[in-house]
């Protein structure tokens, strides 16, 4: 089998075009028919269903699209042995949400940096519906959402965990002096949000409106932790993940408010599409947020 026509496979199956797959690759769109039909005739079945100008894989392009995956993953592994190349470069574009971007970038980006020195990243925040267009347009590698739990056979889940997601104020906030509070208690009070439709503070919102209420902040910003640095000074209570709360928590700055009936599940989830090629660059970033983003 020639790998040449492999890879041209894969890359028309994760860009759905051979004239997107031959100008990634430098080849005519003649060409990467070609390749392709000489692929199909050497394995004996169609990869492709063209539709309208649409290329969609068959389920027989489904089953070889995953042994294609794991031919170039060796083949990559082998080169990089025989080469004894250590360094990993190359582009990896992450849609994640806005309040995970402090822990990668104002504390972890240094030593992502130092670890891979070739690798350029481009970080897109979203809200989890754009997430998933990224992802399923090939406009983005991979996702890191908070939301609720998301699972869909599009997609490969690399890392998984729960989140906690409170009510907070500063520790001198009259309302940390309750021993309980509800829903309607919070009614009229000075909200700080991340902005309306994304992930947790969506989830918020829908909660409110099933008990009929509203809530208006009196800031929205994409910044979790400038918002827990305000709600610190006393400019007003916010719904936050608590991995943004938690040391200010310990420390004593902040509170959590004992809201009753009010339970919101939220995930941290790192995903990728099912047909996405993972490269070593790729790979190394989805290792490298594991490691990070879910300790």
């Amino acid at each position: 089998m020639d790998l040449k026509n492999l890879l041209t496979f894969m890359h028309v199956a994760e860009l759905n075009s051979f004239t997107r797959a031959g100008q990634k690759l430098g080849f005519s769109q003649s060409t990467v028919s070609f390749q392709i039909k000489q692929l199909e005739r050497e394995l004996g079945t169609q990869l492709f269903e063209r539709i309208n100008h649409t290329v969609v894989l068959t389920e027989k392009g489904r089953d070889v699209l995953k042994f294609a995956h794991q031919i170039s993953k060796m083949t990559q592994e082998l080169d990089k042995r025989l080469q004894n190349e250590e360094e990993v470069s190359g582009n990896v574009r992450i849609a994640m949400a806005d309040s995970l971007c402090d822990n990668m970038l104002q504390e972890g980006f240094g030593e992502f940096r130092d670890r891979y020195p070739g690798i350029s990243l481009k970080i897109i925040t979203a809200g989890t519906e754009e997430m998933f267009r990224l992802l399923n347009q090939n406009e983005a590698d991979a996702v890191l959402t908070l939301d609720n739990h998301i699972f869909h056979a599009e997609y490969v889940i690399a890392r998984e965990e729960r989140s906690g997601v409170h009510f907070v104020a500063d520790s001198e906030n009259p309302l940390c002096e309750r021993e309980e509070l509800f829903p309607e208690d919070l009614a009229g009070q000075p909200f700080l949000l991340t902005e309306k439709g994304m992930s947790y503070r969506r989830l918020m919102d829908e909660k409110f409106a099933e008990l009929s209420m509203e809530i208006l902040p009196v800031l929205e910003i994409g910044s979790a932790g400038l918002i827990c640095s305000l709600v610190e000074q006393g400019a007003g209570i916010s719904f936050l993940p608590d991995y943004v709360t938690e040391e200010k928590v310990r420390a004593g700055r902040l509170r959590y408010l004992p809201v009753k009936n009010f339970e919101i599940e939220i995930w941290k989830q790192l995903l990728y599409h099912r047909d996405k090629w993972v490269t070593p660059q790729l790979e190394s970033a989805l290792a490298y947020l594991s490691e990070r983003e879910f300790r």
